[in-house]
């Protein structure tokens, strides 16, 4: 056996695909068999014992989540974050890097799973460019940071004035919150605004803008209202979303038919515990199907069609008391954004359909728009969606 291995050695071809399938591929092949034959045999022994719900196997999915991600850095988000606009150049690399850290996150690195296959992620080239995002929006933020120190050095700011990373310096210099906030946790804090939500705001606004050009009596109504509450503005103004009805019937619908986060952030059960018959053990990850639960037939008439009049005179909001409707979870650990990221879907939809008239491409109809959805964390629009916009004019 050893003269043969020996033999086999000495004459092989290491770059052959076979030598390639053989020392790369086969290991890692064989050891997912041994592991999921033990998953198999501990779950079936397990089971016995206790009545526990239907679930996917503990074993994670291995694979790339393939997701087509646009970066939408608004300018009311940027603005509340960093109080201005970047200037021209940083602007642009800044939105590419934003892309690049949206891919990123739904990327799987194999060493997570299996430790002794880490050194794939850098044959990759995953942690080399993790590291490149990493360091370019530390530097960027760094830059924000001492950018807004400077400026409170040199004049007085006021209240009125204030953005986010002001209030940010404020709780840290004078420890308002009772524990003391290091630079660090001010940079986690704007990259969580920077990130959280300008993906799943742009994803509202794509499947509002579809769900309107295939119903142009919906689009027309909505246009109306708009148009009619703003009167001789030019814009839509915050303040004018109070007596908008029916758009926040069209971005409750929206957000019913088309979440952006179909299974909600997972959760972990704090204690043992008997749910509708079910044996629910301490530390299960629990993660709720938002996307079902909105397409329910015992809960919804017709599921399945864009009927925004079904909220008009319906008490049921988005807010987490309603659990046939929750976008956005419920109860603590509900999304904190929710307040900002509805107000900015409206009023970005309300100028839309204000200062412009929409419809399809010639020889689009409506109906021949494929609704196919993309896999990953959020869910877009499988293929772009084309439409033609006409300066409305006032008569």
């Amino acid at each position: 056996m050893f003269t043969f291995l020996q033999s086999f050695l000495s004459h092989a071809n290491f770059y052959s695909p076979f030598s390639m399938f053989f020392f790369t591929f086969f290991p890692l092949l064989l050891s997912l068999f041994f592991i999921i034959k033990y998953l198999y045999y501990s779950n079936n022994s397990s089971a016995t014992a206790k009545n526990l719900p239907p679930s996917p196997p503990r074993f994670p999915l291995l694979g790339r989540m393939v997701k087509s991600l646009i970066s939408f850095i608004t300018v009311p988000r940027t603005w509340v974050v960093i109080g201005k606009r970047c200037r021209e150049g940083r602007g642009k690399k800044l939105r590419q890097v934003l892309s690049e850290f949206m891919e990123l996150l739904g990327t799987i690195c194999i060493g997570d799973y299996i430790p002794w296959l880490d050194w794939l992620g850098k044959v990759n080239g995953v942690y080399r460019k993790t590291e490149k995002v990493a360091k370019y929006l530390d530097e960027f933020i760094e830059e924000v940071i001492e950018d807004h120190i400077s400026r409170r050095s040199d004049e007085d700011v006021g209240v009125g004035d204030n953005d986010f990373v002001d209030v940010l310096l404020s709780v840290q210099k004078t420890n308002a919150i009772g524990f003391p906030v290091d630079r660090t946790t001010i940079k986690a804090l704007i990259l969580d605004m920077l990130f959280d939500g300008s993906d799943t705001t742009y994803t509202v606004l794509e499947w509002a803008m579809t769900e309107l050009l295939r119903h142009q009596t919906v689009m027309h109504k909505l246009q109306d209202e708009v148009r009619t509450v703003v009167g001789d503005k030019t814009r839509v103004a915050e303040e004018d979303l109070v007596n908008m009805n029916f758009l926040k019937a069209v971005i409750k619908e929206t957000l019913r038919l088309h979440l952006s986060v179909p299974l909600l952030v997972s959760r972990r059960c704090m204690e043992d515990i008997k749910l509708d018959g079910y044996d629910i053990a301490v530390g299960t990850q629990v993660i709720v199907n938002a996307w079902a639960i909105a397409r329910d037939p015992s809960s919804w008439e017709e599921p399945l069609e864009f009927k925004p009049e079904r909220f008009m005179n319906s008490s049921i909001d988005f807010k987490g008391l309603d659990f046939e409707l929750i976008p956005f979870g419920a109860g603590r650990r509900g999304c904190p954004g929710m307040s900002f990221a509805i107000a900015l879907n409206e009023l970005v939809l309300a100028n839309l359909v204000c200062q412009f008239d929409w419809k399809l491409p010639d020889g689009v109809a409506g109906k021949d728009l494929d609704m196919s959805e993309t896999v990953g964390i959020t869910c877009h629009r499988k293929y772009p969606l084309l439409a033609v916009a006409t300066k409305h004019e006032k008569k």
